[in-house]
């Protein structure tokens, strides 16, 4: 009889073990521009991901997470990601598509998670519409409404009356345009013109000249961060627009992290609203600072290796709270509701909209020990998405 327990309790160790290694592993699709103009987009995203495996182990539910990357560069194409997407889904079996750094990407995507039922994380892309294209889409990262609501309420506050409005001609500069609009003729500001430019324009001395004429108190600014915000803030300058009395007011992608160094002494007192800051004072932020300059020392940490981390979070979470199931429905209604505490602040996924509930910080750009930050010193909180209903 012992021998035969013995022989038992060997087998059953046996079959637990063989359990545990057929376990499917949980495969994450990354759809995101890795090269070309809008390469730190993904790799931000993706520092961001790799931080919290690191933070938290790479097993979830039983399930060891793959990344499975696909670089969609150059970036602007919706058809790229697309056919990315559909190789992942068809070819990879992807559990989870994630990612998407730009709107065009995110909105593609958008039909093929639904009729593949699988649930799409979106990252960064921040048009509002982009979770109503498809009811398996959740967001980690922010809207351009949600941004752009704080800092027009806060300019009209703060003595700017006349507001000249510049935003890069896509969707979520047409999303930052109307709600920044709304909010600050509503609080009694005027808004004395409006101009959108190409995605990628480099050369802002015309659009400039039409904004000085004007003769605001302000100019009302979104564009991707990259090349394009580096040649705005150049042109400002060369323009004269700042000697002229003309304030900039913006979202927080103009002084991002990534290139608030690029702008030098020029960008010195910008104020801006935006979700977070490399120099938000928390424990999980600090903590979240020190482990990126550990792995990254040659970058800087942004909202969009956060979103990378958050949208990480998330998926092991929701994984977690379904038993290990990736069903989209499940996946979704796990995630609907769901609070945690960020590098950024305490988040929620709004339960109705799919996109997150955070806190909006009113910025000053600034040096601390030598080194240009984005102080915090107002705040908005639990502010939607003030682009949908």
């Amino acid at each position: 009889m012992q021998r035969i327990a013995a022989v038992a309790a060997v087998a059953l160790a046996f079959g637990v073990a063989a359990a545990a290694q057929a376990a499917p592993s949980l495969r994450i699709g990354l759809v995101m521009p890795v090269t070309g103009p809008f390469a730190d987009y993904g790799k931000q995203i993706e520092r961001g991901i790799r931080l919290w495996l690191t933070a938290h182990g790479d097993t979830v539910a039983g399930r060891k997470v793959e990344l499975v990357l696909r670089d969609d560069a150059p970036g602007t194409s919706g058809e790229v990601s697309k056919r990315i997407a559909q190789e992942l889904i068809v070819n990879d079996k992807v559990d989870v598509l994630a990612g998407f750094g730009l709107t065009p990407e995110a909105l593609a995507v958008a039909p093929l998670a639904t009729q593949a039922k699988v649930p799409m994380v979106v990252m960064n892309a921040a048009t509002s519409i982009i979770t109503e294209r498809s009811p398996y889409i959740v967001r980690t990262s922010f809207t351009l409404p949600q941004d752009s609501a704080p800092i027009a309420a806060w300019a009209a506050k703060n003595g700017v009356r006349r507001v000249y409005t510049l935003v890069a001609d896509y969707g979520p500069g047409h999303d930052a345009e109307a709600q920044f609009g709304k909010t600050f003729t509503a609080a009694g500001g005027t808004i004395v013109g409006e101009v959108r430019v190409p995605v990628g324009t480099v050369d802002f001395s015309a659009y400039l000249q039409r904004v000085k004429d004007a003769r605001p108190d302000a100019v009302f600014l979104f564009l991707p961060p990259g090349a394009g915000t580096i040649a705005f803030m150049k042109d400002f300058a060369n323009r004269g627009l700042a000697k002229a009395g003309i304030r900039i007011v913006a979202t927080g992608d103009l002084t991002d992290e990534d290139v608030i160094d690029a702008y030098g002494d020029s960008v010195l007192g910008v104020i801006t609203a935006f979700h977070y800051s490399e120099a938000h004072d928390s424990p999980e932020n600090r903590a979240y600072v020190a482990a990126y300059y550990k792995a990254y020392p040659k970058s800087r940490p942004n909202f969009m290796s956060v979103a990378g981390y958050d949208g990480m979070h998330l998926i092991a979470a929701a994984v977690e709270k379904t038993g290990g199931s990736a069903d989209a429905q499940k996946f979704i209604d796990a995630a609907r509701g769901m609070s945690w505490t960020s590098p950024r602040g305490t988040v929620t996924i709004d339960p109705a909209t799919r996109d997150i509930v955070q806190t909006v910080y009113i910025r000053r750009a600034q040096k601390v020990d030598g080194r240009m930050q984005n102080v915090e010193f107002d705040r908005y909180p639990d502010v939607k998405d003030p682009g949908k209903p």
